[in-house]
This record gives C-alpha cells, sequence and structure tokens, in this order.
C-alpha cells in the first residue's frame, strides 16, 4: 500500500482522497481550515444559510462517477434534484426570460416568447455548434491530462474535426456567427464570466459551457450545495483516508527530486509516496515548493466577487432559484475589471433557493447577491488594483450593489433584516487562492486551455487537482481533475 497526501479539502482534494482510497492507497488529507469545502462555503446565524460558494450542479454524471467508484450512489446519500427554470434573466432593455430545464427544445421555446420569433432558432443553431465542440473536446481536453498544444496535434492526427473546437476564436465571436439578437449576446457574454473571464477574449471552446447546463440540466443539492463537500468528506473517510482539519501544510518535502512528503506548519512532518495538491496552483508554485526554477510562467488571475448575504423579513412572489439583473452597457463591466476597479454597473446575480432548511420560517428569505469584482490587489499588480480589506470602499460598494438592485427591480432595503458582506480579501484568507481568483487563472487567450497548470507537475510524485489546475474551474471540471490525477497515479 502507498502512502498519498492531499493538501487541501476542497470538493477537488476530496474527491481525489476518495478516489485514491479507493484504489488501494494509505491517504491522508491535509486541511488548513477548521472545516472541509474549500470553496464551497457555508454561513449560517439566525436560523438563516447560505451556500457562499457554488448553488447549482452541472454535469452530474461527473459526481455519479465518483460516488459509484468509491461506494454507494449519490442518491443514497443526497437528495439531488433537478431546477426548472434553472435561472431568470432580465435585460437592460426590460424584457424577461426564464430558461427552463429539460433539454434544447424547451430553451428554444422560452427563448422565442420572450424574446421573439427566431431567437430560439438563433441559439439552438449557436448550441449545434457548440455540440459539435463538446463532442471532440470532451475527452482529450477535459478527461485527460493536459499535454499542451500537443494534445491538440494529437487531435488532429486522430482524424478529429479540430476546426470545430475554433482552437484560434474567442467566445463571443464564435457567438457573433450565430447569434443576431443582442440580448443572446450578452447572455452567451454571461457564459464567459463562469471562468472568470472576458468572453471577447475566452476560448470559443467555453460554448461547451451554456451547451452543458441546457443540454444535460441543472441540479440543486436539497440543504444547500455545501452538503455535497460533506457527502464526499464522508466517503473518504468510509474508504479510509484520515482527515486532518487545521493543519496548514508550509512546505512539500523532496527527496531524490520527487516528492517525498509535506511539512505542516506545527513541523510535523508526513512523508508520502505521492502528493496531490489541491491548493491554488499559484500557491502551491510560489509557497509550498523550495526551488523557484519549478514555478511556472504567471499568468492573469480570474476575477473574483463581491458577496452580499441578506436576511429578509418577507416573501418575493416569482422569486427563481436564481436571478441575473443585466446592466446597460456588459463590455463596461469587463473593462472596469481588466481594470481592476470595482465594476461601477454590475451584473447582479441572486441565488434564492426556494429551500426551508436555509431560512427560519416561511416568511422570510435568504438571498446570497453576487457581482463580478476584481481580484484583492493592494500591491497593484493588475492595473489600479483593488484594495478589499478598505471598510469605507467596502461599505459604500455594498449601498450602491442594493441601489443597482432596487433600480432593477429587486428593492430589498426595507425588508434587510441583516446582511454580511464577504470580499476577495475574505476568500483569499480563507481559501489562499490568489487575491481571492476563483478559479485561479483566468481562462482569456485563445491558447488558454493549454497552458493551465497541468495535473501531473514538474515535480515526480506531485500531481495537482482543482480548480486552478487542468481543465478548469466549476464543480464538473474540479471533478474531473480529480479522475484525471486517480488515473495518472494508478492502483496501489
Amino acid at each position: 500500500m502507498s502512502r498519498a497526501v492531499v493538501v487541501g479539502a476542497g470538493l477537488g482534494g476530496l474527491s481525489a482522497a476518495a478516489r485514491l482510497a479507493a484504489l488501494g492507497h494509505e491517504v491522508v488529507l491535509c486541511e488548513q481550515a477548521d472545516e472541509v469545502g474549500g470553496k464551497l462555503g457555508w454561513y449560517s446565524r439566525d436560523g438563516f444559510s447560505f451556500d457562499t460558494g457554488p448553488s447549482l450542479l452541472t454535469l452530474p454524471a461527473v459526481q455519479r462517477d465518483l460516488f459509484l467508484k468509491t461506494g454507494a450512489p449519490i442518491e443514497s446519500v443526497l437528495d439531488v434534484v433537478p431546477l426548472d427554470p434553472v435561472a431568470h434573466y432580465r435585460f437592460a432593455d426590460g424584457t424577461e426570460v426564464d430558461l427552463p430545464g429539460g433539454g434544447l427544445p424547451r430553451v428554444a421555446a422560452a427563448l422565442d416568447e420572450a424574446l421573439g420569433a427566431g431567437t430560439g432558432e438563433q441559439w439552438t443553431r449557436f448550441l449545434r455548434r457548440a455540440a459539435a465542440v463538446w463532442d471532440v473536446a470532451r475527452e482529450p481536453f477535459l478527461e485527460s491530462p493536459l499535454e499542451g498544444p500537443r494534445t491538440l496535434l494529437r487531435l488532429a492526427r486522430s482524424g478529429a474535426d479540430v476546426r470545430a473546437v475554433a482552437p484560434w476564436s474567442s467566445l463571443r465571436s464564435l457567438g457573433r456567427q450565430y447569434l443576431r439578437d443582442p440580448r443572446l449576446r450578452v447572455l452567451l457574454d454571461r457564459y464567459a464570466t463562469y471562468s472568470g473571464s472576458h468572453p471577447a477574449k475566452a476560448p470559443a471552446a467555453l460554448a461547451t459551457v451554456p451547451f452543458v447546463e441546457q443540454s444535460f440540466g441543472a441540479w440543486y443539492v436539497r440543504g444547500g450545495l455545501r452538503r455535497l463537500a460533506g457527502a464526499v468528506e464522508e466517503r473518504a473517510r468510509e474508504r479510509g483516508v484520515r482527515v486532518r482539519t487545521g493543519a496548514a501544510v508550509e512546505r512539500v518535502l523532496l527527496s531524490g527530486g520527487r516528492a517525498a512528503g509535506v511539512r505542516l506548519a506545527d513541523g510535523e512532518e508526513l512523508p508520502a509516496d505521492v502528493v496531490v495538491s489541491a491548493v491554488d496552483a499559484a500557491h502551491l508554485y510560489r509557497d509550498l515548493l523550495p526551488r523557484p526554477r519549478l514555478r511556472p510562467s504567471p499568468r492573469r488571475r480570474s476575477s473574483s466577487g463581491f458577496v452580499l448575504l441578506l436576511a429578509l423579513e418577507g416573501r418575493t412572489p416569482g422569486l427563481r432559484h436564481h436571478t441575473v439583473l443585466f446592466p446597460d452597457d456588459y463590455d463596461a463591466e469587463f473593462a472596469d475589471l481588466a481594470a481592476g476597479r470595482p465594476v461601477a454597473d454590475p451584473t447582479v446575480y441572486v441565488s434564492a433557493p426556494d429551500d426551508p432548511a436555509l431560512r427560519p420560517s416561511d416568511g422570510t428569505e435568504a438571498w446570497f447577491v453576487l457581482v463580478n469584482a476584481p481580484v484583492h490587489d493592494p500591491g497593484g499588480r493588475a492595473p489600479g488594483g483593488t484594495d478589499w480589506t478598505d471598510a469605507h470602499l467596502v461599505e459604500g460598494y455594498a449601498r450602491a450593489v442594493l441601489a443597482t438592485m432596487a433600480r432593477r427591480g429587486l428593492d430589498v432595503r426595507d425588508r434587510l433584516r441583516w446582511s454580511v458582506v464577504r470580499t476577495p480579501a475574505d476568500l483569499e484568507r480563507e481559501t489562499r487562492s490568489d487575491g481571492g481568483a476563483i478559479y485561479g487563472t483566468s481562462s482569456d487567450g485563445v491558447r488558454s486551455a493549454f497552458l493551465r497548470p497541468a495535473n501531473r507537475s514538474p515535480v515526480p510524485g506531485l500531481f495537482l487537482v482543482g480548480g486552478s489546475a487542468h481543465p478548469g474551474g466549476g464543480l464538473p471540471l474540479v471533478g474531473l481533475s480529480a479522475r484525471i490525477v486517480a488515473d495518472l497515479v494508478g492502483p496501489a
């Protein structure tokens, strides 16, 4: 039996630990916080509870595979339910649309009814192209280890239609080929933010994000997505993983040029044959490895988020699980983010599950409100730079977000029992993500898919999982990274 140490107990680390234990490895999982979950965070107070990270589950087959490979099916431990509608969108011109679950024909019909005849066909044609991207890219780009541009070359030699992936096009430019209605273009641009990226710079392969969401559905875990992390932790423990919280790793140990274990902040050393890092790749290469020559080239960080947790009196008629309120000028939002400053007129995302487990009574609501935000950057690495520890800035911006919601038809200021603000600086402190970047490095740049840190590091015996590594951020891709690493390590 070989020994493995997993550093970081976000969903990637938990999943990798459970998979490795199921393969016969002796696994220790070290987490610097007092609880597992990482960005699958949770906040409770006075009977109100909030997921502070992801609020829906897409491509559930990834999680189903994890639970099947490590024991009983996911349905035996979690109540996973489909969302319908998936989200409510309100555009700057006042038009609104509910995007349903249940497949692409229903989505097309909803678009035709809300935005006008023909919009459904435009979106359908775009998603047909996205389906072709998915068919070509799924195995070599998402389910296999990253091998840089050689991945694309291998794909071309296999006879696959690489042109379908449009490897030198951006998401926005691909969308412009199919979408004439400006609201559909805004809707597509929104999906670039799922990876903290700019739609004019993100690769066309991100077209698979709306395709996956609308083809395979979006799902919710009753009681909150945080229960997913708890269920994977329990599964890992059942397979024999030793989970150690409050155990910060300060160094990956090397012996003979390969990973040989870790040293904790209190000086304890844990020897291992394999080390799996589930922390931000920048933190790993900058802080945990002793040899500067192993650091990867610096890349642009993804955007972060500014969050309000709102405990509200009363109920909102017709409130959906997810609501998105678009601004007048979406490009101005991306310009502010690129300049490293808080967005003046942001898109507002509201997650308000109709889940009794999240509220103290039927006459109350718990809202998670998110706007895109630049990373915490007091030193000014990005142009301008924002210091999210500035209390005056944070208080003023929280008021501005509430005022923006009011202008767009969701004024809850007179219903507010209390609120909690979470900034990119909080996310950096709690998860050690670089600047609070939600997705590690951004997907900006057509070659970004080949430049994300690989799952197999330059150090033999050291592997990477999680949102900052290949294949990327978001629950499905994080789960795939754990599967890739488990396959790379192999049985004990």
